[in-house]
């Protein structure tokens, strides 16, 4: 019989609801049964026993929030009624003791990738098109816009036919509800234009509004994370637009591939506009290069490597309150297998870690990392103080009409995407992974600069859980979505890859979850499958400023 009601840890005195549960309703769990004095939604959670101001609310095990009315048994916890509150936190002993995953079923599996001379190996095989400052972004427009199709990477025009029927009707004299009433239809008028470079999935462009004004540091970061995305497994090479005079300068940008890839021998192509001189020799030499280096990127051709080349990057974005029961221990779960099978994960996100630091603190390696993660974890905090906001404030209206009132039961939620493994290196921002195992990258709770973040430290791949559903994808790795709920898989699988409603519905496990999802990662990183994010074109790409985003 499908379960009603949730009670995550056996010490948590709040108990989520799996269905919409109605005032006056009596449900049962373990032995146990809880009279409803209000109507519950699904996803939300309800007081186990009757609370008053200030008392402690537990779930996941760990302090969530505190009262700040009296709340009857049976009623709804709300924003109205708890306060976020989160454990403190110190450096503590190691607990990297963990139970290993039975990992037979994919000790010996491949995917078919690319390999790079420096051993790594990709998911795809991308040419990029770097600006070194927001100035060229207008140049990098006109090139993409001239390379595109003619190469065979544009994508279906639906939309446009759409548009073409639209001006039809005006034409024909229709009335506007008569417009409004016409129905869409995907018709696939528009003939696939076939590859000129058959092994090359596509030229991609990462347009930024940074490199030049705000502080030095950030045009450091930014050229460390154009390097990151340079010397990708996914990358066979770039070509370079700078102006000039910015403060994001080719030699900062040259450095920092040098630090990452000692060793770095792919094509790149540097070309300041200020030296060159018309925009129409600029843009010329840029085409030209990079028809170059195309031919050479095209050489590249897919061959079996071991999953141990595959480093996952463990995002969650739009969650809601069956995220962390059902999509956040799934991936956690295929970090596990990916670890214990000899791969690298990344956990990022470091706002939502509020209220576990010392958890992951703990399940560090040695202390010295610990000690590194508590003081990264301690300096962002007190930046996003310092400008007047803080972790408390992480939640977004999404989040909380959907059940995860405090940043605690957020960041407890969202911690589960890391699994049980010990964390092996601690990152800060642009860092590159090193280390086989987890890895904790510092990053905001912002979807798209996490993402962009832990692609630029070097995943090949990306598991983005998502409650409400998110559109977010990266210009050069796979972004597979990975729904909480059913109703959100079927309402949205135009952007959803995988559903874990069926962990809600009682019709798998957790870990048969993580082992299907696991499987699909290994057909997306050999071609076999195209993540929904790509098929529809979810390029984003944003740098993060510090201090500036959660």
């Amino acid at each position: 019989m499908k379960k009603s009601i949730l009670k995550v840890h056996p010490d948590d005195n709040v108990i989520v609801a799996l269905r919409d549960l109605a005032k006056g309703e009596e449900v049962r769990l373990n032995g146990h049964s809880y009279t409803l004095v209000e109507d519950i939604p699904a996803k939300h959670k309800f007081a186990e026993d009757h609370l008053t101001p200030g008392d402690r609310l537990t779930m996941y095990g760990v302090l969530v929030g505190k009262a700040q009315t009296e709340i009857p048994a049976g009623a709804r916890i709300s924003t109205s009624n708890v306060k976020h509150a989160a454990t403190g936190f110190e450096l503590g002993g190691r607990k990297t003791n963990w139970h290993v995953p039975d990992v037979s079923k994919f000790t010996n599996r491949t995917f078919n990738g690319y390999h790079r001379t420096d051993g790594s190996v990709g998911t795809a095989n991308y040419w990029l098109i770097v600006p070194m400052v927001f100035c060229e972004n207008r140049n990098v427009e006109v090139i993409k816009e001239a390379l595109v199709d003619e190469l065979g990477y544009g994508r279906p025009q639906k939309y446009k036919q759409f548009t073409k029927q639209l001006k039809s009707l005006y034409h024909s004299a229709k009335t506007t509800q008569e417009i409004l009433d016409v129905e869409f239809k995907d018709e696939n008028e528009t003939v696939k234009q076939d590859r000129l470079f058959k092994n090359v999935d596509g030229v991609k462009f990462l347009m930024h509004e940074g490199g030049c004004g705000g502080i030095r540091q950030d045009a450091q970061a930014l050229c460390n994370l154009l390097a990151g995305y340079i010397t990708h497994p996914n990358v066979a090479g770039a070509t370079v637009l700078s102006l000039g005079c910015q403060n994001a300068q080719m030699p900062m940008l040259e450095e920092a591939i040098a630090q990452r890839a000692p060793n770095f021998n792919k094509p790149v192509y540097f070309i300041e506009q200020q030296k060159v001189g018309t925009e129409e020799d600029t843009i010329a030499l840029a085409l030209k290069q990079t028809f170059a280096g195309l031919i050479h990127a095209n050489q590249f051709e897919r061959k079996p490597a071991s999953i141990t080349h595959l480093c996952i990057g463990l995002e969650c974005g739009g969650s809601d309150g069956f995220s962390g029961i059902s999509a956040n221990p799934a991936i956690g779960y295929t970090s596990d297998l990916l670890v214990a099978a000899g791969g690298s994960v990344i956990l990022s996100e470091f706002p939502e870690l509020c209220g576990v630091e010392q958890e992951m603190s703990d399940r560090c390696v040695d202390e010295q990392k610990a000690a590194r993660f508590i003081d990264i974890m301690r300096r962002y905090a007190k930046s996003a103080e310092d400008a007047g906001s803080g972790f408390d404030m992480n939640p977004s209206p999404g989040n909380i009409k959907d059940g995860l009132i405090t940043d605690a039961i957020k960041s407890a939620g969202a911690a589960k995407k890391g699994g049980t493994s010990p964390v092996v290196d601690v990152l800060d921002y642009t860092e590159p992974v090193r280390a086989k195992g987890l890895n904790l990258l510092c990053t905001p709770g912002n979807d798209v600069e996490s993402t962009t973040a832990e692609v630029g430290s070097g995943a090949n791949i990306v598991l983005f859980t998502t409650g409400l559903g998110t559109p977010t994808g990266n210009p050069i790795a796979p972004v597979l979505k990975i729904s909480s709920n059913t109703k959100l898989y079927q309402r949205m699988n135009d952007i959803i890859d995988i559903n874990t409603g069926t962990v809600i519905e009682g019709e798998e496990t957790i870990e048969q979850a993580g082992a299907r999802i696991l499987d699909y990662v290994i057909k997306v990183a050999s071609g076999d499958v195209v993540a929904k994010s790509v098929k529809n074109g979810q390029d984003d790409f944003i740098p993060w400023k510090r201090g500036v985003s959660l």
